[in-house]
Formats: structure tokens, C-alpha cells, sequence
């Protein structure tokens, strides 16, 4: 017996350029489906993150979150994605805010004029030391570290040594955690906007060696970085190989994300 086609679209969040920021695919589903079916579709896409949209009958979405390897809990770039989306394909009032049952509780969207903005729940870090085999695997000197429940954050000495940095992936997969974040202060440069902060992101145990732009991490930078500098307000960059730009607006325990994004195909998944 055939299945209706389900929608399959891909798009780079957090950019509004095609080829940057992050690519997330995005399944519009009738109705739920087997995790094992979802797992199969993430690793075929073999993306960072592939997310599931499902309509309730109550107005709202379910969404769930797929690596090539693994169910996660929260991704920001694969709902900014799933928002734009819903968007774009009229499934939703452009001027009302999106609300998606997800496994972190219910994360809404909203447009903006440039962009969508998501309102997350922060994650901060408490300080910690470092495993041996983290600061080897990274190959760097920490100037700070800390962890909250699923990742570390290592603070840097400057942006360049966060650009350098070459981690050997097979070490990093054996820390148990779900990834890592590198940070330092940004580098005002004349030739781009100006950022407070430049990360990186690591998660190999999960199945993504260097994650493009990390919607998720940046609710653990947020706070860092707001009681480091003083401000409620950021714009962060990842300077991964495709780049991306999260704005960032702490307040209390939630975090707001924004961020643009483009689609750059459309397609059908036949089975």
C-alpha cells in the first residue's frame, strides 16, 4: 500500500543568503508517524538536524527533532526552519504566533520584520573542570568552563583561537555529553557587523562533527555572555565553515533567538 507524499523542503536558518547558516530539512506530516520512520528520513537527509511538523487539531503544531543518529530534545535553527515553513506555505496567520509541542516544552515563533524570533528556555552553564580528554581532544587552554545538563562551554582567549581550533572528533565522541561549545568576545571588524560574541559548535556523540549554526547552544550563550558584558541584548556569530548570525535578547529564564532564513528547495518524500 502507497502513502500520500509528504512535503520535504530544505532551508539554511539563521541567514538569508542560500549556502550559509545552517541547513535544516523540514517534513510537513498529515499525522504522526513511527519514530523509527523519522529516524530513517534524518539519516537519508544527513543533515544536522531534520524536523517533523505535524497540525493539531487545536491550531497548533507538534515538532520533533531528528540527527542522522538520534532524537533530540531542543534545536533552534530546525524550528526556525519549521517556522518558516509554516509560513511560507500558508499553513498559518503570517501575524499570529506559531506555537510547537515539542519535547521542551512549547516553543513559540513569531515574525518579525527582518526575520522570526523563537522564544526558548535559557539553559545556563555552572562552572565545572574540564575532563583531560575534552581539553585534549579540543587541543586548547581554557580560560573558563562550564556545563549545564546536555553540553560544556569552554571560553577562549580570543576569536581567532576559537576560529583555529581542530578538534579531533573520534576523541570528543567519547565524552559523554551532547556537544561542546567554544566561545570568546567578538573582534569588531570594519568589513562585518559587529557581533559580542563568536562560538563554535562541536557534537560528534550525536552524530555532527561541527554543527553549522546552533540555535540550542545559543540559550546557554546567551546568559554567559549577558553577565559577562552586561547587556540583555546580543547578536552572536558561529564561525563555522557556512557561518551565522543569532540575535539574542535574555529575559530571565526564557531566551529570545532571532534569526532569518531561505528556502532552497522543495521536493516530495515518497515513502
Amino acid at each position: 500500500m502507497t502513502t500520500a507524499p509528504v512535503l520535504l523542503r530544505q532551508v539554511d536558518a539563521f541567514t538569508n543568503r542560500p549556502f550559509l547558516g545552517n541547513p535544516a530539512a523540514v517534513c510537513l506530516v498529515a499525522k504522526p508517524r513511527e519514530s523509527g520512520w523519522m529516524q530513517q528520513v534524518a539519516q537519508e537527509m544527513n543533515l544536522s538536524e531534520t524536523a517533523f511538523v505535524t497540525a493539531r487539531t487545536d491550531g497548533d503544531f507538534d515538532l520533533r527533532w531528528f540527527t542522522p543518529t538520534t532524537e533530540v530534545d531542543l534545536c533552534g535553527h530546525a524550528t526556525l526552519a519549521s517556522a518558516h515553513i509554516v509560513w511560507e506555505e500558508d499553513l498559518f496567520p503570517h501575524a499570529s504566533t506559531i506555537r510547537f509541542h515539542t519535547r521542551s516544552g512549547v516553543l513559540t515563533a513569531r515574525r518579525l520584520e527582518h526575520g522570526i524570533e523563537l522564544d526558548f528556555p535559557t539553559q545556563p552553564e555552572v562552572a565545572t573542570q574540564a575532563p583531560r580528554e575534552l581539553v585534549e581532544a579540543l587541543g586548547v587552554t581554557p580560560e573558563y568552563v562550564g556545563r549545564n545538563e546536555t553540553d560544556y562551554l569552554i571560553e577562549l582567549a580570543s576569536e581567532s583561537v576559537v576560529r583555529d581550533v581542530q578538534p579531533d572528533f573520534r576523541r570528543l565522541a567519547g565524552v559523554p555529553m551532547r556537544g561542546v561549545m567554544i566561545t570568546a568576545a567578538g573582534r569588531p571588524s570594519a568589513a562585518s557587523p559587529q557581533y559580542d560574541f563568536v562560538s563554535r559548535f562541536f557534537a560528534p556523540a550525536v552524530g555532527v562533527d561541527e554543527d553549522p549554526v546552533t540555535g540550542s547552544a545559543h540559550c546557554c550563550l546567551g546568559p554567559f555572555w549577558q553577565r559577562r558584558l552586561g547587556r540583555d541584548r546580543l547578536l552572536g556569530f558561529q564561525a563555522s565553515s557556512r557561518g551565522g548570525y543569532v540575535g539574542i535578547w535574555v529575559r530571565g529564564g526564557r531566551v529570545l533567538l532571532s534569526g532569518e532564513a531561505v528556502t532552497v528547495f522543495r521536493a516530495e518524500l515518497l515513502c
